[in-house]
């Protein structure tokens, strides 16, 4: 799978997808992507590589441990990365291909935003998920 930031300044290429794509809606994720909340999976460093412009690729720790990655032209978020971690989380919306799967679950739904009025089609947790380490 390709995906890219909004300029297409930066691409990326994804072998697997290494968990369930899920929502976040932690104030974090509201935050770095104006969004309700964050679509995101999970994938193995050795299943990621940059294809184009990783030399515009932007950090920010938005908080101990965890940098979140952008595009210095356009500020589309693509990954973040935790220390320590096999993986690196990516950002299901910047893919330019289907991942062939839906979202799964939502995590930190305490934090949902109270104008956001879809019903949820996936099982909602108030926090993270049951087993996330």
């Amino acid at each position: 799978m390709r995906g890219s930031c909004l300029c297409k300044s930066i691409e990326y290429e994804v072998s697997q997808l290494d968990s369930a794509i899920a929502h976040c809606a932690c104030h974090t994720c509201r935050k770095a992507h104006a969004a309700a909340f964050n679509t995101a999976a999970s994938v193995k460093h050795n299943h990621f590589r940059w294809f184009k412009g990783e030399h515009l690729l932007t950090g920010y720790q938005s908080s101990p441990g965890k940098t979140r990655f952008f595009c210095s032209n356009c500020g589309s978020h693509l990954i973040a990365c935790r220390d320590g971690r096999d993986y690196l989380v990516l950002r299901v919306a910047t893919l330019d291909d289907d991942p062939l799967i839906t979202p799964e679950f939502q995590i930190w739904a305490s934090h949902t935003v109270p104008w956001l009025c879809d019903a949820p089609t996936e099982t909602v947790y108030p926090e993270w998920e049951p087993g996330h380490q």
